[in-house]
This record gives structure tokens, C-alpha cells and sequence, in this order.
């Protein structure tokens, strides 16, 4: 391990390089750079970071990060509240808000069904949106009608497809479509091409034309 000449750098350098993509080489550029800035400049970074850890938000409708009780998506009354977007993460509420060809609302996840990870139905926002969808179906509240699994198409992506899949299968009305496979098998959403994304929402298909055979 490199000594620096301070147990303050070392310390800054060694929480830097905790972040997902940054060695210690990196985190040292990052620190030494900070250090070079107006002390004002590391005073209000650091309190950004304070200030978003601890007011942070996550939407009690969605889970998206918000400001509020209700993100601004979900607040927005112009949205197509009958369509839900499935998501695993915020990244991917992004990266499709980035395409501009969606106008419904989203359901985020919080992760893929994932055994090797220890991770099961019952860590996710699974039977919250069961429990959404049904609740839209009361009187007083536009019915959900269609929801769109766009979710990674690896191995976790599709184990979770399968499960939301036959959890929704009971309520009736409901269209289950997935992206088109524009998006390639092995694929992460959030890496994929605006247009390439735009174009498999568009084109969206029944979940279960998506598959060779009937999950049921």
C-alpha cells in the first residue's frame, strides 16, 4: 500500500476509493484536486453530501428518489397514470426518461431477484406493486392497465420477469408487455442507447409472446 505524507490524505484517499469505479490512484487525483480548490469549494461538497444523505426521500408510490412524499413523476398529472414502467433501479428510471418515449409512471424495484446474492421476492418493491395495481382498480382511482417489465435481459432480469409475472396473472384487465429485443439478451438498461431504448419501448410486445413457450 502507497504511504502518503498524511493520515488526512490517507484517510480521504482510502474513503474516495470506496466508490464503485475508483481506485486508489483515482481517488488520490480527486483528493489532491479538492485540496487545490478554494476551501469553500470541499466545505460545500462535503455538506452536499451530508445534506443528501440525511433529506433524502424515496417516493411512497414509486420508491424513486425524491424531495418529497410523492416524486415528481408521479406528482405530474399530465403522466398516463393507467401505464407502470418496472424498473430495478433510479438508473433506469433515468436512462428511460432520457428517451422521451414514455409518458407513464414507474415502479422501481430496488434490485433483481438474485439467489446466489441472498437476495428473494421478499427484499424487492414486489407486493407493493401488486398492492399499487390492485388499489388503482378501486373506485376513485385510474385503473392501472398495463405494465411494462423493462428490467435487464440477464439471467436475474428474466428470474424476476417470471416471478411478477405470474403474481399479477390473478387480476384481470391487466396487459404485461415487455421491451422489445432491441435490447440485446445479456443486456443492462441502463447502458443501453437512448434510441435503441426509445425504439424497444415503442415496440414493446406481450410478455408472453416474449418467450418461446408459456411461463404458465
Amino acid at each position: 500500500m502507497e504511504q502518503y505524507p498524511s493520515q488526512l490524505l490517507t484517510s480521504a484517499v482510502e474513503e474516495f476509493s470506496k466508490l464503485p469505479g475508483i481506485g486508489r490512484k483515482t481517488a488520490l487525483r480527486l483528493v489532491l484536486h479538492l485540496l487545490r480548490q478554494e476551501p469553500e469549494r470541499a466545505i460545500q461538497l462535503g455538506e452536499s453530501l451530508i445534506k443528501l444523505r440525511k433529506e433524502i426521500r424515496y417516493c411512497k408510490c414509486c420508491h424513486n428518489i425524491s424531495d418529497s412524499d410523492l416524486c415528481q413523476i408521479c406528482s405530474n398529472t399530465k403522466r398516463d397514470a393507467s401505464i407502470v414502467c418496472v424498473v430495478e433501479n433510479v438508473k433506469e428510471v433515468m436512462a428511460i426518461e432520457g428517451t422521451k418515449q414514455f409518458q407513464g409512471l414507474y415502479h422501481v424495484l430496488g434490485g433483481l431477484i438474485s439467489p446466489m446474492d441472498g437476495i428473494g421476492p421478499q427484499h424487492l418493491q414486489i407486493e407493493s406493486l401488486v398492492e399499487r395495481i390492485r388499489q388503482s382498480q378501486t373506485e376513485g382511482h385510474t385503473p392501472i392497465r398495463e405494465v411494462i417489465l423493462a428490467l435487464s435481459t440477464t439471467m436475474e432480469g428474466d428470474t424476476t420477469d417470471f416471478y411478477i409475472f405470474r403474481k399479477l396473472a390473478p387480476i384481470t384487465d391487466l396487459k404485461v408487455t415487455t421491451l422489445a429485443r432491441g435490447v440485446s439478451v445479456g443486456d443492462e438498461i441502463e447502458y443501453a442507447d437512448e434510441v435503441t431504448l426509445g425504439r424497444s419501448l415503442l415496440n414493446r410486445t406481450l410478455f408472453t409472446d416474449s418467450f418461446p413457450h408459456n411461463p404458465s
